[in-house]
């Protein structure tokens, strides 16, 4: 089989998110449908990006599922899912050189021209490769939302191997470049502080999210270098604020944040959640 015939399965259903098409079509739905009948902000124009978190769906999805409900189907034709990878390091930004990804609801056929494009502006920063595509969570869990949403769109799936602050600035300015005049949605994937107590983790994840509500991505990366707050997408985060200051974006509301103690009770060591539009 050629590389780029190669079509990504589904590696996490079934841990982070229901296996059962129909059920996890059922789960999705309920929690759409909970997020648009409480989200109290309205984007003001269309959204172009949303940070969303992606933990398992019974600690995330609720939040994850702000940021979905506001997206109109008709608005995107490509969605790029700029996600940090957990599982294995690799220099610079692998774009993923398959076919397709694929959930239990079907595949995402990736778009080959916007990957030429991105291969191209890239250069010696950007490879094509499944390197950070394998086995990781964080691009995969965002997909069914994206499906049951928009329903008929191309991926472009975005792994970072490196965070560092010099690629966060050329991946956003290659977005944005890209972006600018397309009809293009940009999923950066984050959770925010991790394993603090309940007070502490809710102090971190507000410094995170006003750089977020201001698109500071300096400011988003200074803080993290200083500890002042964490996000293990911090990267994704930053290179869609970046492309959100270089098309000129206006408006990043806050939407929804909890964290794990939220779900489960247990509030000495918790994960913060937040979901986020820039529009």
């Amino acid at each position: 089989m050629k590389e780029r015939d190669f079509v990504r399965p589904p590696t996490v259903a079934g841990f982070f998110y229901p296996e059962d098409k129909r059920e996890l079509e059922k789960t999705c739905r309920t929690l759409l449908e909970k997020a648009r009948y409480n989200i109290k902000v309205k984007p003001k124009g269309r959204v172009f990006g949303v940070v969303s978190p992606h933990a398992g769906y019974q600690y995330s999805g609720y939040t994850a599922a702000y940021g979905y409900a506001l997206l109109n189907k008709d608005d995107y034709d490509v969605v790029i899912v700029v996600s940090p990878s957990h599982r294995e390091y690799f220099e610079g930004i692998s774009v993923f050189s398959g076919k397709a990804y694929s959930t239990p609801l079907g595949d995402i056929e990736v778009d080959k021209y916007l990957r030429d494009s991105f291969l191209e502006f890239g250069g010696d920063l950007v490879i094509e490769s499944r390197a950070g595509h394998k086995t990781e969570h964080a691009l995969e869990v965002q997909l069914p939302f994206l499906q049951l949403t928009l329903e008929h769109f191309k991926l472009l799936p975005i792994v970072m191997g490196d965070q560092r602050s010099d690629y966060c600035r050329a991946l956003g300015n290659v977005i944005g470049d890209l972006a600018n005049g397309k009809r293009i949605l940009v999923v950066a994937s984050s959770d925010l502080s991790h394993y603090h107590d309940y007070d502490t983790a809710n102090q971190m994840d507000k410094v995170c999210s006003d750089d977020i509500g201001r698109l500071d991505p300096d400011g988003l990366l200074r803080h993290l270098e200083t500890r002042s707050c964490e996000a293990c997408g911090g990267g994704p985060i930053a290179s869609c604020l970046y492309a959100a200051n270089k098309i000129g974006a206006k408006e990043s509301s806050i939407l929804y944040h909890c964290n794990s103690g939220d779900t489960t009770g247990d509030k000495s060591g918790v994960v913060g959640y937040l979901s986020a539009i820039i529009s």
